[in-house]
């Protein structure tokens, strides 16, 4: 019998139980679009969070305060205040593989404009911190070099801040006070979106580093260092050249253990995608479980159609079908069940990911790797559990299936 024969008759017996056949497809289109609107929704994330920590720069290190040990105590990581504004100058006049630093401080206060007021992260910093963190100034201008050195009261508004404190009206030029302590607004950055740790980058005041630290905390040391590097291929090179320079500013004898860590974005980089890829796995195993349970739907269903079919069965080796007739007409079924399951399949879950791209606005992504694997594990799932039925219908003995009832 030719092929076209064949599939005109897996397709009759299939449309004979109509029902029965769309519920056993219905298990294959589940698992297909589960898979599919899963995969899509990980990639998104993965994609969402590398372009966060991206923005912040790829080529960006940060040096931070190191553990510290008193009394038989040890505290956390920001325990020591020995890192100091001079350690920036530092590194950006030693270190040929940094391009720009910029040391901060941090710390949460109260803004007031008018009668309105906010509470938000107050950043004592200096001018290199735009060219670092890829962040420009939308309106005005940012503080300069000698607004530092002076000690100057005026501040850069987040775009967050912005909306809170001024509505509609423009900022530049306003006072806003900070403690109690006038300061003038000069500039306002563009919007910067999630830091990707689930904070907002525009819910910030940006401050000259010294006004922070004489005028708003009272300290002479820094909360962390940000240093830009010439390239992305220098950052481990800009690693190792400001932890030996540190070393020895902070007097650290050989053997001892650093009282900094450098944490660059290559390391948040890496160690965000190795997390959303164990997620997104995991929730699309979970997912092609459903593909299992539909694939064993059309072992069930099928063996079912081999019982009822029986005699025809019979009929057909009596009049010269082979063995390997019965097996291909049950596995075209199978196949048939399981094709059309997946095409159906990667047209919901595609649907699927767009209504939750659009409704919950959480990110997606669909890649045509994930809709072929997903449509091909669903065929394979199809011929796998319908090979058995097939095998089972292809053995039948002529003369017994002639005489069942």
């Amino acid at each position: 019998m030719n092929l076209a024969t064949l599939l005109q008759m897996g397709t009759g017996a299939l449309t004979r139980n109509r029902m029965r056949s769309a519920l056993t497809v219905l298990g294959i289109v589940i698992g297909v679009a589960a898979v599919i609107a899963t995969l899509a929704i990980g990639q998104g994330a993965r994609a969402a969070v590398q372009a966060q920590i991206r923005s912040l720069g790829a080529n960006t290190l940060t040096v931070i305060p190191g553990t510290v040990t008193s009394g038989g105590a040890r505290g956390g990581m920001g325990g020591i205040t020995t890192m100091t504004a001079d350690d920036a100058v530092a590194i950006r006049q030693e270190c040929p593989a940094a391009d720009a630093v910029a040391a901060g401080t941090r710390s949460v206060a109260q803004v007031v404009a008018g009668n309105t007021n906010w509470g938000t992260s107050i950043q004592g910093t200096t001018p290199d911190l735009v060219t670092i963190r890829q962040w420009p100034v939308e309106q005005g201008a940012f503080f300069t070099d000698s607004d530092v050195r002076g000690s100057a009261k005026v501040c850069v508004l987040g775009q967050s801040v912005v909306k809170q404190l001024f509505a509609d009206s423009d900022p530049i030029g306003a006072m806003v006070r900070i403690k109690d302590i006038p300061f003038r607004v000069v500039g306002v950055m563009s919007f910067k979106g999630g830091s990707g740790f689930g904070g907002d980058a525009d819910d910030t005041v940006l401050i000259p580093l010294s006004t922070a630290q004489n005028k708003l905390l009272g300290v002479t040391h820094v909360n962390s260092i940000s240093v830009s590097a010439v390239s992305e291929k220098q950052v481990n090179e800009a690693s190792d050249q400001i932890t030996e320079l540190l070393r020895q500013r902070h007097r650290i004898r050989e053997g001892q253990p650093d009282d900094f860590f450098i944490r660059t974005q290559l390391d948040a980089a890496a160690s965000a995608d190795e997390t959303s890829k164990v997620m997104t796995t995991l929730l699309a195993s979970i997912a092609a479980v459903s593909l299992l349970v539909g694939g064993i739907g059309i072992m069930n269903i099928m063996l079912v159609s081999v019982t009822e079919r029986t005699r025809e069965i019979g009929i057909r080796r009596a009049i010269g079908a082979r063995r390997t007739d019965i097996l291909l007409q049950f596995l075209i079924e199978s196949a048939f069940l399981s094709l059309a399951g997946g095409a159906l399949g990667v047209l919901i879950g595609i649907v699927t990911a767009a209504l939750v791209s659009s409704l919950a606005r959480w990110p997606t992504l669909i890649q045509p790797g994930a809709v072929l694997l997903a449509f091909g594990f669903a065929t394979l799932v199809g011929l796998f559990f319908g090979y058995y039925p097939a095998m089972r219908a292809s053995r039948l003995d002529p003369v017994e299936a002639l005489r069942y009832e």
